[in-house]
């Protein structure tokens, strides 16, 4: 994203030099940063490079697609816009380095589809044809060849040889029950050979005709999970691994390969042999999901999977053909890894990385792996004597062998793939970030490394939300063992009931966390009363128990009694905002009857006798799942109130999400734009114009006349995530907006201006340190130290400042008049 103020810098210089460098000056688009400290999230799928070994590619189940051109050292997300991930997001690899075939997810109505690169995935086409329409299952690509491929549906396989213009239909299961999963393929030539879950197919004329081999020594009611073949010295081996056949079902993941129904064994096939071979059966604890080969090495495989009596990531290996094995990934005191923040004695055990969600070796280098499971990243490049995290910074690594320290700071490699909700400053330095599954996290030095939030003694999978009482000496955290709340797949009463929730309370900035008080129910909302600083308020999640909490003794006790709910609604408040002449406005969210179907039991409601009567003031369209609703700060009445509304299903209108403006309490509301879900709305502090609105699969949106009638929307197309939940602007640096986001992390971007400027006059100079030594919290000597004279913050981390030239002298001056409209809040980030 570049600000206008950024554009008219570079139309004046531009416009008098005809470059961007001048006098060493260097123009620097600003894009939104990863941050944080890295993994956390199912990742799934990943592949290497046949042509660029330290080209890999991975996906989420949270949509994200990373990237990494240096074998894990760093990734980028590839922008939603191009491909959306998921757990059956593979990316495959063919002859010419440019073409490139992946597995989208697309919008609701075309949930995965077949899509072609010819840019080295940079960018994605549909195929032009698509039998699966909108199920393909899965994808393989002929190595060697860049047009002939095949994707799969629930039960058929299909075969293309001119890039997906057109298919055929070479395979249909009759065991429509399960349907067809298919395991792996391997292409030589005109001998073309897929392991399914109904044995292995072959075909022998380029694709034309596919047959089910006849080979002996596999039981019949065994199936392929996983398959891999390689080829050398005119010798085709294949290897296989089979589960009970009635548990597998197309699209099975590495998730069940603890499934205890499951004899998980590993078979070989020499081609031209009658036989299958058992080479490894269920002969003790390692069971194995993932069989992966190089395709020119017959002799060395991986076999990646769990140990069920540790619950540990095992990875062994075999260079003999499958003679014997041996364990390569040894994580009892992380014998040969270095790690992050998981690992033996780490801040999560190795117990929680579990299962394995991908595994993959490079198609031309034995040598090189990578193995990805229910938050972590790992990889080797030399045949598995040693492995390295790949979450992380690799100058925050851990040495192998050696126990991995608690709550120690790490910086994110760029791989985040889990949610977060809220962020909250308890000061200029410092950060703590709400997530699922880690806790939460915090930052001491603004937010470039972190602490992950178990190591905090915060208790439970997800922190929702962090405040500060009205004193500003203690923090409090909503917590609960439900993640992911009021999402799509956490609205029934089955799932919310049995969740567990507590308030935690600091008196050290989130350093460490003790309990408040335990409501034995998730908690996913706090409110302070800034009038009655004893107040908190709880949005507390329960069918019957469920609704708005509140004590008036906060610091002696906390003592929590449950307001009367709103009519209509059924447990599941939400947001909770504490007007300036304390009337309460919440939002209900939505919830999910035995039937399937959303009861009306959302909305927005209205307080105005502390709790005890609520009026309704909810739009039609808001009553199935309301989200944020929040109070326009630059509206002194506070009569003007923005609502995020979801779109829903099973219920006659569906398409009502959007977002929504009353400038009357809540009496009339109008939509703005064109929104199928939006998780919230955040207005600039200082503009009342300039807004970021979030939604749960278009991406991140902003605007600069929202006192408009009807605001202008734009995408921000440097946000690469699908589903941003909330933005927030630093309270203590203006020039920082922060997003949190449903399965990428947290993001930040810098819009730029003078660091130091300490008093916002436009520069940075002695007035600034006189300001920081009256106040240290106003931000970093660092910051002065590098903006001193009014460098940027892109010029002074990167350059000296030059004597200056009567032509920039001339540049700076056509500026200055300007310097304040360059730093005005109108004109942070915008595009």
């Amino acid at each position: 994203m570049i600000t206008k103020a950024r554009l008219s810098v570079a139309f004046v210089v531009g416009f008098l030099f005809g470059s961007c460098l001048i006098a060493q000056v260097v123009c620097v688009a600003q894009e939104w940063e990863q941050r944080g400290l890295g993994g956390g999230g199912g990742l799934f799928s990943p592949t290497i490079s046949p042509h660029d070994g330290n080209q890999i590619f991975m996906a989420t189940d949270l949509a994200s697609v990373f990237r990494s051109d240096n074998f894990g050292a760093s990734w980028e997300t590839l922008p939603f816009t191009e491909l959306r991930g998921g757990i059956d997001s593979q990316v495959r690899f063919t002859s010419d380095p440019d073409i490139v075939y992946a597995t989208r997810l697309g919008n609701f109505l075309a949930p995965r589809l077949p899509v072609r690169s010819t840019d080295g995935g940079q960018t994605f086409t549909p195929l032009a044809s698509n039998p699966t329409g909108s199920n393909t299952r899965m994808l393989q690509v002929d190595p060697n060849n860049t047009e002939r491929l095949l994707i799969s549906d629930q039960n058929s396989l299909y075969y293309s040889n001119d890039g997906g213009g057109s298919f055929t239909n070479v395979y249909t299961t009759t065991d429509l029950a399960n349907g067809l999963h298919v395991a792996g393929a391997f292409w030589d030539g005109d001998d073309i050979y897929v392991g399914t879950s109904n044995g292995l197919l072959s075909s022998g004329n380029g694709g034309a005709s596919f047959a089910v081999d006849t080979s002996t020594g596999i039981p019949s009611d065994e199936a392929f999970v996983s398959f891999s073949g390689a080829k050398s010295g005119g010798q085709t081996r294949f290897f296989g691994v089979t589960y009970d056949k009635d548990n597998v079902q197309p699209g099975i993941t590495g998730g069940e390969v603890n499934n205890t129904e499951n004899q998980p064994k590993v078979y070989r096939l020499n081609v031209g042999d009658p036989s299958w071979s058992l080479v490894r059966g269920d002969i003790d604890a390692n069971r194995g999901f993932f069989i992966s080969t190089a395709l020119d090495n017959t002799d060395i495989a991986y076999l990646a999977g769990t140990n069920s009596t540790t619950g540990s990531p095992v990875i062994l290996k075999t260079s003999n053909g499958g003679t014997s094995w041996q364990s390569v990934f040894n994580t009892a005191g992380n014998q040969n890894i270095s790690t992050g923040w998981l690992g033996s004695g780490g801040d999560l055990g190795w117990g929680w990385a579990g299962l394995p969600l991908g595994f993959s070796v490079a198609p031309n280098n034995p040598n090189r792996a990578i193995i990805t499971d229910f938050g972590f990243v790992h990889v080797t490049d030399d045949g598995g004597t040693t492995w390295r995290q790949a979450y992380t910074d690799p100058a925050d690594a851990n040495p192998a062998g050696s126990f991995t320290p608690k709550g120690q700071a790490y910086a994110s490699s760029g791989a985040d793939p889990t949610s977060s909700w809220s962020l909250y400053w308890p000061s200029a330095s410092t950060i703590v970030a709400s997530y699922t599954d880690i806790q939460g996290a915090r930052s001491t030095d603004g937010g470039n490394t972190w602490t992950a939030g178990s190591a905090l003694g915060l208790p439970l999978n997800t922190t929702y939300q962090v405040v500060g009482n009205t004193t500003g000496d203690r923090l409090y955290a909503a917590t609960s063992s439900v993640h992911d709340m009021y999402q799509s797949t956490r609205l029934t009463d089955g799932i919310l009931d049995s969740g567990t929730g507590r308030i935690m309370q600091s008196t050290d900035e989130g350093a460490s966390w003790q309990t408040l008080y335990d409501f034995g129910m998730p908690v996913v909302w706090l409110a302070n009363d800034s009038a009655q600083p004893e107040r908190l308020y709880a949005s507390v999640v329960n069918s019957t128990n469920g609704g708005i909490y509140v004590t008036n003794n906060l610091s002696t006790g906390a003592s929590f009694t449950k307001l009367p709910s709103p009519a209509r609604t059924e447990g599941h408040p939400f947001n909770v905002r504490v007007l300036d002449n304390g009337d309460i406005l919440a939002s209900w969210s939505g919830r999910i009857g035995n039937d399937g179907k959303f009861t009306e039991s959302s909305g927005v409601f209205l307080s105005t006798d502390g709790g005890i009567t609520w009026d309704d003031k909810s739009d039609p369209n808001m009553t199935r799942w309301t989200k944020d609703v929040v109070v326009d700060p630059h509206d002194p009445t506070q009569d003007t109130w923005f609502a995020a509304v979801f779109s829903h299903w099973g219920s006659y209108p569906n398409d009502v999400g959007g977002l929504y403006r009353t400038t009357d309490r809540g009496d009339t509301w109008a939509e703005l734009g064109d929104f199928y879900r939006v998780e919230s709305i955040t207005i600039d502090p200082m503009d009342p114009d300039i807004a970021y609105v979030t939604t749960e699969t278009e991406g991140l949106w902003w605007t600069e006349n929202l006192t408009d009638p009807q605001p202008t929307f734009i995408l921000d197309e440097t946000y690469p995530a699908e589903h941003p939940t909330r933005v927030f602007y630093n309270p203590y640096n203006p020039d920082e907006i922060w997003t949190t986001s449903f399965g990428n992390g947290i993001r930040v971007l810098n819009t730029g201006g003078v660091l130091g400027d300490f008093d916002a006059d436009g520069d940075a100079d002695g007035a600034d340190f006189l300001a920081w030594q009256r106040n240290i919290t106003v931000g970093s000597l660092a910051d002065w130290e590098a903006g001193y004279g009014g460098a940027s913050a892109a010029v002074a981390a990167s350059v000296a400042v030059p004597e200056p030239t009567s032509s920039l002298l001339l540049l700076l001056g056509m500026l200055s008049s300007g310097v304040r409209w360059w730093r005005s809040a109108k004109n942070i980030g915008k595009a």
